[in-house]
């Protein structure tokens, strides 16, 4: 029999999704009576939040599985370790077989972790990969502290089944939280401190319920007394609805940022990912969103490598980049993942190809992200204070564009400060406020 632990550690990969499922693992266990630690290695109980997205990070699940064992060993320590997450629901019985860890829990299931960390205290089986639809939400302790800006959840799953992707499989069927449960937590986010919150769903534009699509669920939200600025991620093209559409032109709340992976630029990639959309419909879509919104920032992910990809088909891409000049982005080479259609397709690009793809697509997105943050410097806009800096006096916030910036004052975490953007770097500006704070 173990050791009950009494202090734990939660280390979180990938999307902003697990994030948000780590800092409610870290409520879970702090209303269990346990105690976080930010230092992994001094911890009784370690959990490792996990994506199955890439190979490499799953990779680097179990490697860091054994960088822990080994400190802990040096220092005469078996601290508990637990795998939740993605990794934990697609392997399951592989992760307790492979590296003998004490509990494996899913994302649909981490609502139970303290129960099955006590079973694994007490010599007994802790593993629950089960997909029962929301029961965590409703078992889940409340907000009580959190930063200036916050995470909610609103849906999850997906439905969508394009080649490449785990989630279907990992996360389950799309499912929509309940319109007043969502309010209600929002609210409590704001008595706890947020004055920013981002709406999360693996296809969060495909939330619904109660007669409400997310359009209308913003427009809500807006309401809220205290809560200065809405944010949402990560949408799907065909989830877009006029609605939704028309909030980035009535609510002023609703900051001017929108997350909309395209994955590649041709239509034949498109159709093999079965992505449901192609480059012209993807390109007519951003163009009404920027009808109602012109100083829209706009962000997308990308795949280079996907089976079968040509050079001429990379160069579409690439003139896609061109056309749309993102403000941020994110790129990979493609990763096949065990028990999608994509793993098994012909045609593999070699990785070198990749490699020298993945170069100069990134090296067109860093183009047009510096170009746009150079576009920025003059602007006058509101920046949320995040945190501290490093320098005396300094501190990061955000502009509406999702933009870090930095500046000097003696402004409080949560503030909003009228700012002059006066510098532009690749991954970030400077900003002073234009208005000189009271003594």
């Amino acid at each position: 029999m173990k050791t009950a632990p009494k202090t734990f550690h939660v280390k979180s990969f990938g999307c902003q999704m697990n994030v948000y499922d780590g800092e409610r693992m870290t409520e879970l266990m702090a209303a269990d009576g346990m105690v976080a630690t930010d230092d992994a290695a001094a911890a009784d109980l370690v959990v490792l939040n996990t994506c199955h997205i890439r190979e490499k990070a799953t990779e680097k699940v179990y490697s860091d599985i054994g960088r822990l064992r080994k400190v802990a060993g040096e220092q005469g320590r078996a601290p508990m370790i637990a795998v939740a997450g993605c990794v934990a629901q697609a392997e399951g019985d592989e992760i307790v077989r492979r590296a003998k860890v004490d509990v494996v829990v899913g994302p649909q299931a981490y609502h139970k972790l303290p129960d099955l960390v006590a079973k694994a205290a007490a010599g007994a089986p802790a593993l629950d990969t089960d997909m029962p639809l929301l029961s965590k939400f409703g078992a889940l302790p409340a907000r009580r502290r959190v930063g200036a800006s916050a995470f909610l959840t609103v849906q999850e799953g997906c439905d969508k089944f394009c080649t490449y992707c785990v989630v279907p499989y990992t996360r389950g069927a799309e499912v929509s939280r309940p319109f007043a449960a969502i309010v209600d937590e929002a609210k409590a986010l704001v008595d706890a401190g947020a004055r920013e919150i981002t709406l999360l769903g693996q296809n969060v534009n495909a939330w619904s319920g109660d007669g409400h699509d997310l359009g209308s669920l913003i427009r809500a939200l807006d309401r809220i007394p205290g809560l200065a600025r809405i944010r949402y991620t990560t949408s799907h093209p065909n989830d877009m609805t006029q609605g939704l559409i028309d909030a980035h032109r009535d609510v002023e709340s609703l900051m001017p940022f929108l997350h909309l992976p395209v994955q590649s630029g041709s239509d034949r990639v498109l159709k093999a990912m079965n992505r449901s959309h192609d480059r012209d419909s993807y390109l007519r879509l951003l163009d009404r969103v920027r009808a109602v919104r012109p100083d829209i920032a706009l962000s997308g992910d990308f795949i280079v490598g996907f089976p079968g990809e040509t050079e001429a088909e990379f160069a579409e891409t690439l003139a896609l980049v061109d056309a749309v000049g993102y403000a941020q982005a994110f790129s990979f080479k493609y990763s096949p993942r065990p028990g999608t259609p994509a793993a098994t397709m012909a045609d593999e690009v070699p990785a070198a190809v990749m490699d020298e793809r993945l170069q100069r697509l990134q090296a067109a997105l860093n183009r047009d992200q510096h170009a746009f943050n150079a576009a920025s410097v003059n602007r006058d806009c509101q920046v949320l204070v995040e945190r501290r800096g490093k320098l005396p006096g300094q501190v990061l916030g955000k502009s509406p564009w999702l933009q870090s910036v930095h500046l000097i004052t003696d402004a409080a975490i949560g503030d909003l400060l009228d700012v002059t953007l006066t510098a532009a770097g690749p991954n970030s500006l400077t900003g002073v406020e234009r208005v000189a704070r009271a003594a």
